[in-house]
């Protein structure tokens, strides 16, 4: 036990560590530019909330907030930030005017600073290398749901899908060229499929299917209701069990049952649930022998009560390869993932809503479950690229508030050959600032929802998804 919360609070420190590392090196960029440019800088802080730790240095007050999440750097000159920063210690009026190419050039360079950052951390991927799943690598189908909209068009496992809604896809999972995203990017009635099976292309036109959801949960999206191809790889045989009696071990693949492939594990589950009393013989794989075992299901207890089983859990990441992409390779991917979810919310007819986005709580969530893996610190970094990349660009949309804004306002300067009146640049900032607030906590009601504990209180109320499948057979 003493071991086990030991793990969980250093996995949470080291999310903490990588995710504050993110946002410090933005504003850093913000700092030395402005620097650079002889702004005057009147705080720059590591974390929010009441200073731990201050001092005052050529002018300039650091700090370490109370609350560890990000860091900020205070520019007068720039752009009023009072709801922010906390209202400025000096008079804007009394200090020197500043160029508009000045204010551009410190506005751009923290996202400049996030690209950077995204290159180190792709650099450090293309030595490592970055684990992929058999998800991220294939688009052939493992299993099609009973009754779904896929198994009424046809779909069967086995089948290579090659293309979705017209675009070409070349893996499962993913926010690109992928027949996941493909499926929640469509906007039509039915969803054009072509895939290829024995050697012949066929395609097929399938009606998505969208989950019933409660007015407080994330609206579902649209899914075929598939799976992709998985090897089955026994990760732990339970003693005492039809398994362990037929000799199974940890490590084995399973290829088949009764002389029917199988392309992912949900397949042997659904045949033992609806033949719980039959005998079948696995076609197992073993340090390269393949041979067959006869094991027949007895009822095993599961989730509280007994349910027919043979006694195993499979490694739910199958077989994982490594790959080692160039920096660019990773960059480039990131951003056109970044400009294919801003195009999917900004699409009225697309499924994709502000409310599927995350925000800091989701983000450490889904380092939390990175870390939890074996090769952690790998997919982490690699998710690093991603999501410096994505606050790179996000910064960058000519929002007030944002530094993308502050550019916008730094041209119209220009143009107008004054700056904006300060008392409309303070009503601006301000408003802008509240509603980036008020959709931050709007994020974060959804991403608290998806935390393991609130989930389940959650799950008590709501009838179980079709596409809900547990893992142990």
């Amino acid at each position: 036990m003493l071991l086990h919360i030991a793990r969980v609070v250093f996995i949470l420190l080291e999310v903490l560590i990588l995710f504050n590392l993110l946002i410090v090196v933005h504003e850093l960029g913000h700092f030395l530019a402005a620097r650079w440019r002889g702004l005057y800088i009147e705080r720059f802080g590591v974390w929010f909330g009441k200073p731990i730790w201050k001092k005052t240095i050529n002018g300039v007050q650091y700090s370490l907030g109370s609350l560890p999440f990000g860091g900020f750097v205070a520019l007068p000159q720039l752009a009023p930030m009072d709801i922010i920063e906390g209202k400025a210690d000096v008079d804007r009026a009394r200090l020197p005017k500043i160029s508009a190419l000045d204010k551009i050039i410190v506005a751009i360079a923290g996202p400049l600073f996030s690209l950077l950052l995204a290159l180190f951390f792709a650099a450090i991927v293309w030595a490592v290398g970055h684990p992929v799943s058999e998800a991220d690598s294939t688009t052939v189908i493992g299993y099609v749901l009973p009754d779904s909209p896929a198994q009424k068009a046809g779909l069967k496992p086995g089948d290579k899908i090659l293309s979705v809604d017209g675009k070409s896809v070349r893996r499962f999972m993913g926010m690109s060229d992928s027949v996941s995203w493909d499926v929640v990017r469509s906007e039509g009635d039915k969803i054009e499929v072509k895939f290829e099976r024995d050697g012949k292309v066929q395609t097929v036109w399938v009606e998505p299917y969208k989950a019933e959801t409660r007015g407080w949960r994330r609206k579902s999206v649209r899914q075929l209701l598939i799976y992709p191809a998985e090897t089955a790889i026994i990760d732990k045989v339970e003693p005492n069990t039809p398994a362990a009696a037929a000799g199974l071990r940890s490590g084995d693949i399973i290829r088949g049952f009764d002389k029917t492939p199988i392309y992912n594990p949900i397949a042997l589950l659904e045949y033992i649930s609806k033949h719980p009393n039959d005998e079948l013989v696995l076609h197992v794989e073993r340090g390269g022998e393949k041979f067959d075992v006869p094991v027949k299901p007895t009822l095993l207890p599961t989730n509280g009560e007994k349910k027919p089983r043979i006694g195993i859990q499979w490694d739910t990441t199958g077989i994982v390869s490594i790959q080692h992409p160039n920096p660019i390779e990773q960059v480039y991917n990131s951003v056109a993932s970044t400009l294919n979810t801003i195009g999917a919310v900004a699409s009225p007819k697309s499924d994709v809503k502000l409310q599927h986005l995350s925000g800091p709580v989701g983000i450490g969530r889904i380092y939390y479950l990175l870390f939890q893996s074996e090769r952690g610190w790998q997919l982490a970094l690699w998710f690093s690229v991603i999501l410096n990349v994505n606050l790179a660009i996000l910064n960058m949309l000519p929002i007030p508030v944002l530094d993308g804004g502050h550019i916008v306002l730094a041209i119209i300067e220009s143009i107008r050959r004054r700056p904006v009146n300060m008392r409309v640049l303070e009503v601006i900032q301000t408003s802008c600032a509240v509603v980036i607030i008020g959709y931050m906590l709007y994020i974060t009601f959804f991403d608290v929802q998806d935390l393991p504990f609130v989930r389940k209180k959650l799950d008590q109320f709501e009838a179980p998804s079709p596409a809900k499948h547990t893992q142990k057979p």
